[in-house]
């Protein structure tokens, strides 16, 4: 695991209007997600559980980087200290401060969720799920040199033709060599 994480939640209204929360926690080594989860009632206890299903074993990081967001009651806070885990809590309304974390938010939101009609958690954890796949595999990042957060091979132009795959219903694509 990496040294730094950080962690945040972003809403997400379905198509009845109800609002489902969104738990990401981010490894800031190579910006992959490392775990997610939806509900529609947040708790302590909730987020507390998250954590545990996110660092299970020895994988915890040393520090990680939280928002002074109500929800993380003093259980969440006695879970990293039994943790090992140092939180470094950003300074109010001061969102750039957990930049990472807002910027995966904000990719979420602009390449999945503003082109989908969530139906409900079941289906929201669906979409996620998706398009976190491609996001891992498949989308290059800038910071990472264009490549993805989970390296990948590079395939030579004599593999074959280029060819796609459609992910999350043809909203992205992926790219590889078709071999002949």
């Amino acid at each position: 695991m990496t040294e730094l994480a950080a962690i945040d939640f972003f809403t997400v209204h379905t198509a009845a209007f109800r609002t489902i929360y969104v738990f990401i926690v981010l490894s800031l080594d190579r910006r992959r997600i490392v775990h997610f989860n939806v509900t529609r009632n947040p708790t302590a206890e909730w987020t507390r559980l998250q954590l545990i299903q996110a660092f299970p074993f020895d994988t915890a990081p040393r520090t990680l980087i939280r928002d002074r967001d109500g929800i993380y009651g003093q259980q969440v806070v006695d879970t990293l200290n039994s943790m090992g885990i140092k939180p470094v809590i950003i300074a109010r309304r001061s969102p750039w401060q957990n930049g990472y974390c807002e910027r995966v938010i904000g990719t979420i939101r602009r390449e999945c969720l503003d082109h989908v009609i969530v139906l409900s958690e079941r289906h929201l954890r669906r979409v996620l799920t998706e398009y976190l796949a491609y996001y891992h595999e498949s989308r290059t990042h800038l910071g990472l040199g264009k490549g993805a957060p989970e390296a990948r091979v590079v395939q030579a132009p004599d593999i074959g033709p280029v060819a796609s795959e459609p992910v999350l219903g043809g909203l992205h694509h992926r790219y590889y060599r078709d071999a002949a």
